[in-house]
């Protein structure tokens, strides 16, 4: 395995983290439309539910990846704070992409021991 493929749990956390980032646009939208312009609820009907699942489930999966993937305590915590601000967690998710804490530990750790030291 790559240490840049992601693990099952680093999967499904690259798409739940997409889910609340687009579902909190999406409930930000609808209470612009409801409050702003007055226009319609729909947006607030529809996503205000889906976004109370998918933040649930994103906290829940963010705990159980930090603890399979064995996140240090900062990566945990930049987490579960990236789903207070809308769409934050989608640009968070492609750095810990990046940093490899999405693959499994020991593929990151075994990459990182084949990393040349520079002198």
């Amino acid at each position: 395995m790559h240490h840049n493929q992601p693990a099952g749990i680093g999967k499904l956390f690259s798409i739940v983290a997409l889910l609340e980032g687009l579902t909190w646009a999406g409930l930000l939208i609808g209470m612009f439309l409801k409050y702003t312009t007055k226009t319609t609820e729909l947006g607030v009907v529809f996503f205000g539910p889906l976004h109370g699942i998918v933040f649930i489930s994103y906290v829940v999966v963010t705990v159980l990846a930090a603890v399979r993937l064995r996140w240090p305590l900062w990566a945990t915590l930049v987490a579960v704070l990236a789903a207070v601000p809308p769409l934050v967690t989608i640009p968070m998710e492609m750095w810990f992409k990046r940093r490899g804490l999405l693959s499994d530990p020991a593929a990151r750790n075994a990459a990182i021991a084949q990393t040349p030291i520079p002198r």
